[in-house]
């Protein structure tokens, strides 16, 4: 492995640099005390919104709007995200995200709940991409819910794969990096699925319904 790694890890994260509106959205993040995405991960999100011209996209772990944005400048015009959060207040932050980006308010449904209340109530294979950032505890969970509600061709991205670096030394074995490695079999067992990890941010584990 080469000694640069890190740098080139750092060079990735800030290849596609953040504008203002993004930049004002993790700063909101930091006051309300929510982690947003990296900047290597959100350009990878908008990547993979474009490349499977997702018109109906599920995000669990609204925050203040930073990974919402970027699903949203990968999607079509008319596009719809549906972006699931626990906090009212987080939502509310994302909403002026949205408003300071000039979205119409149709393309964004922000709905305040518990994830595995909302997730049963959604519609089985008829979205093209769902996004996991939300409490780890449920991981397992939320990708099982995940992979009913896409459809073929629908991309699973979930977001913390790695895990502060955690999950790749086998001696870490506390109950987060338990569960985000559970996760990852899960998904990568699937036979349903096409998996990759890419190691961008934190880890980003994607995978694509057959």
């Amino acid at each position: 492995m080469a000694t640069d790694k890190a740098g080139s890890w750092v060079y990735a994260e800030g290849f596609v640099p953040e504008d203002d509106t993004l930049l004002r959205a993790r700063e909101r993040a930091a006051e309300l005390g929510c982690t947003a995405v990296a900047p290597g991960t959100g350009a990878a999100l908008s990547m993979l919104a474009a490349a499977s011209k997702a018109r109906a996209v599920v995000e669990l772990g609204t925050g203040a709007g930073v990974s919402s944005l970027r699903l949203l400048r990968g999607m079509p015009a008319d596009g719809v995200l549906t972006t699931i959060d626990v906090e009212v207040e987080h939502q509310r932050a994302a909403k002026q995200a949205f408003a300071e980006e000039g979205i119409r308010p149709a393309r964004t449904r922000t709905i305040s709940g518990r994830a595995l209340d909302v997730l049963p109530r959604l519609t089985d294979a008829a979205y093209d991409l769902v996004f996991v950032d939300a409490d780890i505890e449920n991981y397992p969970a939320y990708v099982r819910q995940a992979v009913r509600l896409l459809r073929p061709g629908g991309v699973l991205a979930v977001d913390d794969a790695l895990w502060h670096d955690r999950v790749a030394d086998p001696a870490r074995r506390d109950e987060a990096t338990t569960l985000v490695r559970e996760t990852g079999r899960i998904v990568r067992d699937d036979d349903d699925l096409i998996v990759s990890l890419l190691p961008v941010g934190d880890g980003l584990l994607v995978a694509v319904r057959r």
